[in-house]
């Protein structure tokens, strides 16, 4: 088994990593599935059925809708002798390497240029799944947000088929208002994290319609969020998360055309206003979630001048019902 500073060295001099090729005993992956992260095709591979148990509740729930090379993901899971959770692993990016590293039990290559995922993970780290998930297993998601679509911090809805991307900063009100426009007959998409797909002549975007994440105070809004625990979180500020396929009252679907964009202004102090955006403020702000291979930089930029192509505009409102109202003027009356 190699260590954390062999592994690091190998980086340095950009070695393909095999991680395979240093396990003396590693075990036969003779497990395999595909799924569909974001609709992207991923092809997972290991000897533990428990992976693929919580491979299916991060990308499980996603339709085929791309028809492109499927991700490769090879997942070791290996004795160790402490049943101990794994400490907060180290990130590194080393190109063509995206590296996860906890301990010499927990770590994940994700090479982005051949886009393969090589994961070594213990039974002790599969004992706390919201770990295993969010720190190793969902870590090969990073090729669908570096290769094939240009990643966005937003939220977004879709009226009447029209896509709305709700842009601002965290704690802005994104995901409170693309639940409330849900809620009001929206179509919901995704609340935090949008993916522009690359190599198209639209604006499609993609995301994770299967949950919606609120800050605790929001429960104050909505009546069926009160007296919800506040989910465990591996990392990041507390949240209330909730799987949305039991919510018969929302639409949801996996990618919208997007024509609009609005940053989100909830608490402004002004007036409460639809107005427009200036461009080179949304380009900016667009593109602070850039990562990845130095080459797809301007595949990026290049996706994003055509999102930019969509009507900008800045919501300042502090009235939720007005915001939803707002908004719903735009699409339908275009003003």
């Amino acid at each position: 088994m190699m260590t954390i500073r062999e592994i690091e060295a190998a980086c340095e001099a950009k070695q393909s990593l095999d991680f395979s090729r240093h396990e003396v005993d590693a075990p036969a992956l003779s497990l395999k599935k595909m799924f569909y992260p974001f609709g992207f095709p991923a092809e997972v591979s290991t000897n533990c059925a428990e992976v693929l148990e919580i491979m299916d509740d991060l990308w499980g729930k996603f339709e085929e809708q791309y028809d492109t090379e499927p991700i490769l993901v090879d997942v070791h899971v290996v004795e160790c002798s402490s049943m101990e959770c794994p400490p907060m692993p180290t990130y590194r990016f080393m190109t063509p390497l995206h590296i996860v590293v906890a301990d010499g039990d927990n770590y994940c290559v994700n090479d982005l240029q051949r886009s393969r995922s090589q994961i070594t993970i213990s039974r002790a780290a599969l004992q706390n799944r919201l770990y295993a998930g969010y720190f190793l297993l969902g870590t090969p998601a990073t090729h669908v947000a570096t290769r094939f679509t240009t990643p966005v911090h937003a939220g977004c809805v879709a009226l009447d088929g029209s896509g709305v991307l709700l842009c601002g900063d965290s704690g802005a009100g994104k995901s409170t208002l693309s639940y409330a426009c849900a809620r009001a007959g929206w179509t919901y998409i995704t609340d935090d994290g949008a993916f522009v797909i690359n190599d198209r002549e639209d604006r499609m975007v993609t995301g994770d319609c299967h949950r919606v994440r609120f800050r605790p105070p929001t429960a104050e809004l909505f009546p069926e969020l009160r007296g919800l625990e506040i989910t465990p979180r591996a990392t990041g500020k507390p949240s209330i998360e909730l799987q949305t396929a039991p919510m018969s009252h929302l639409q949801c679907v996996q990618n919208a055309q997007v024509d609009y964009i609005v940053f989100v202004n909830r608490h402004s102090g002004g007036p409460q206003e639809l107005r427009p955006y200036r461009l080179d403020v949304a380009r900016y702000a667009i593109q602070q979630v850039f990562y990845g291979m130095p080459e797809m930089r301007e595949k990026h930029n290049e996706t994003i001048e055509r999102l930019l192509e969509a009507e900008i505009f800045e919501l300042r409102y502090t009235e939720l019902d007005w915001g939803i109202e707002r908004l719903q003027r735009l699409v339908r009356e275009g003003r």
